[in-house]
């Protein structure tokens, strides 16, 4: 099983199973799509899609679970693609920050700005709380999960 396999099951369903339609998003061709989604099935030893002829007509029983599962595999590989990102950009990225309200807000917003300035590609989050608050939430960052 490929994961190229898995995201081709997955857009035809999107495209509601014209496999053509699916070979023009994805800018390749309907028989290799066809014949990888064969492989799979054979692989897996249950059809994922029913036929009539050449044409799909559903989705089976096993064909949802195993879109399902899919789905999520795809959505983990691109999360694996963010965090490689983020570490292969450092111009890019997250970065959280936990401040009281007053910092937030008389200290913070020219240096925000100008950090935005010279990074625009990094998602700032701003917590605030109090010093309390704060420093449960760094007790929560900083712990083992």
């Amino acid at each position: 099983m490929k994961l190229q396999q898995l995201r081709y099951i997955w857009e035809i369903a999107q495209h509601d199973l014209n496999v053509s339609a699916t070979a023009d998003s994805l800018y390749t061709s309907q028989p290799g799509i066809s014949k990888q989604v064969l492989m799979l099935e054979s692989e897996l030893g249950v059809p994922i899609f029913a036929r009539n002829g050449k044409h799909l007509t559903e989705i089976t029983d096993a064909g949802k679970q195993i879109l399902a599962l899919a789905g999520e595999i795809l959505g983990k590989a691109q999360d694996i693609r963010n965090i490689a990102q983020d570490h292969k950009d450092n111009k890019a990225g997250t970065l959280a920050i936990a401040t009281t309200h007053t910092q937030a807000r008389y200290a913070l917003p020219p240096v925000v700005r100008e950090f935005m300035a010279l990074y625009p590609g990094v998602k700032l989050h701003i917590n605030q709380g109090t010093p309390s608050q704060i420093a449960e939430l760094g007790v929560c960052l900083t712990s083992p999960v």
